[in-house]
């Protein structure tokens, strides 16, 4: 687990890295409306890049923390079974989907490289580069969930959230 730790570690602080870098570049996007010099364009278009990396590279962050979108009515349902089935199979949903955006960032890292992005003349395949990181591990941290689920069951459901009647 030590191995899942560290890349969590380095996809956050990608994450952090692109988050404040959205913050620094639209503060001086704001910046410079205000002064006598003519504006960077290359700005938004960075903040625009890195807040496509950071959501794709926190993605596999999520799965594994059980943080991403999901509807957790299931957890309430009694039964071990149908629970521990129901997480497995969209753990495996999640994962085939993530092999297919991995395949499409694949490709349009190889089909897109001789495009460049209009004012900081980025490569565009290094866009696509950053994404195909957090496809694969969306994938690897699904599959390892889904496992993890068939073979230790679900963790019973806390209640805080949810007022219970009583009896």
């Amino acid at each position: 687990m030590r191995v899942g730790r560290v890349l969590t570690a380095i996809e956050l602080t990608i994450a952090v890295a692109a988050l404040l870098l959205i913050f620094g570049l639209v503060l001086l996007q704001a910046g410079q409306r205000y002064l006598p010099i003519d504006g960077w364009p290359w700005t938004g278009e960075l903040a625009r890049f890195c807040l496509v990396w950071l959501t794709f590279v926190t993605a596999g962050v999520l799965v594994t923390n059980d943080s991403h979108i999901s509807i957790e009515m299931i957890d309430l349902v009694p039964g071990a079974l149908l629970r521990r089935v129901v997480r497995v199979l969209s753990c495996l949903i999640v994962a085939l989907v993530g092999v297919g955006l991995c395949a499409e960032a694949w490709e349009l890292m190889q089909t897109q490289g001789i495009l460049k992005s209009p004012a900081l003349r980025m490569p565009m395949s290094w866009l696509y580069g950053i994404s195909l990181v957090g496809f694969v591990s969306v994938v690897v941290r699904s599959l390892i969930a889904a496992l993890q689920y068939a073979v230790l069951g679900v963790p019973e459901p806390t209640y805080d959230d949810v007022e219970m009647p009583t009896a």
